[in-house]
């Protein structure tokens, strides 16, 4: 390859111009896979670098919580489930939605069809795996409508962490496994495991229709006119990465692939999880639908042992979006 020297003066002003771009830290809700292809497109596509911003992409997992790593300065924003972070919220942390790409949601339930359980009312008595640290609030919601206790008594539920896997279910420590459509749904099966032998139930159906993977960041951040602007180019970024990924979603899904340090995912699973994740996100802007976010409330506040207590105030704002989508 021709090498081509680069003036002095040409270096200095590149430098000058790569320090002066904005750092953003983002903490994903679980690890790298086709459930971020929008933000992984915006990275590999440079729509953030033209934005004049650097972004890092920290993965999640089964044992952390999102809202830990924004409380502890780990991240400038977070992807977040809308029950975990309004749990978080009237716990005292203080967070916000500045922006909701996922409009509908991915969650169901997957059960051995063997053990009886026809409908979600025949949970009593059963044991069910699921993500815990915030991730557990719509199940929680969910068994709160039925008037079930999770308290591991005959007529309650027994709750199982589960992890990265569907081991829990496979092995029949669990009679049932929180899945998504897009992902733990299709390990059961890529597993060998007939749809036959399962009974799914998707929380939408069952009138918990929470919402998932919205951006959050810190209430006294957004006050800072820096961040706020910061949080407005980021916006705009990450969904212009969202328009590519829906109109190219095989093209995403290696993206994502490319960024996958532990080398677990397969080309297969992530398309499969591109296709069925553009089914969920709009990225016509990433405002927040208002009754969409009173309907995850009323999940929450419902029940004997609900998940909030009262209903939140200032718990979003529409200011970033709208700033985003006026330039």
């Amino acid at each position: 390859m021709k090498k081509t020297l680069i003036p002095a003066l040409a270096l200095g002003m590149a430098a000058g111009a790569a320090q002066a771009q904005d750092e953003v830290t983002l903490q994903l809700q679980w690890v790298t896979q086709s459930q971020f292809a929008g933000y992984y497109v915006a990275l590999e596509n440079g729509y953030y670098e033209e934005e004049g911003l650097d972004v890092t992409i920290l993965p999640g997992g089964p044992d952390i919580a999102p809202p830990q790593v924004l409380a502890g300065g780990g991240a400038d924003a977070m992807l977040n489930w809308m029950p975990s972070a309004l749990a978080a919220r009237e716990r005292g942390l203080p967070v916000v939605n500045i922006a909701q790409p996922f409009v509908r949601s991915g969650l169901q339930l997957t059960c051995w069809a063997d053990t009886g359980i026809e409908e979600p009312a025949d949970l009593a008595g059963h044991t069910v795996a699921h993500w815990f640290f915030g991730n557990e609030y719509p199940f929680m919601g969910w068994m709160n409508q039925l008037g079930i206790p999770i308290d591991d008594s005959e007529n309650g539920v027994t709750l199982l962490q589960a992890g990265f896997n569907v081991d829990p279910l496979l092995q029949r420590q669990a009679d049932c496994i929180s899945t998504m459509t897009y992902n733990e749904y299709w390990q059961i099966i890529d597993a060998g495991v007939s749809p036959d032998e399962l009974v799914t139930f998707r929380y939408s159906e069952y009138g918990v229709d929470t919402l998932e993977d919205g951006i959050w960041v810190l209430e006294e951040n957004l006050n800072d006119p820096e961040f706020f602007d910061k949080m407005t180019r980021f916006v705009r970024a990450s969904m212009r990465g969202w328009v590519w990924a829906a109109e190219n979603p095989d093209e995403a899904a290696m993206i994502v692939l490319d960024y996958d340090e532990t080398g677990a995912q397969t080309e297969e699973h992530q398309k499969r999880m591109m296709g069925e994740v553009a089914l969920l996100v709009d990225p016509n802007g990433g405002a927040l639908d208002v009754e969409s976010y009173e309907r995850t409330v009323r999940t929450l506040l419902e029940g004997g042992d609900a998940v909030i207590t009262t209903e939140p105030e200032g718990a979003w704002t529409p200011a970033v979006t709208e700033a985003a989508l006026a330039n």
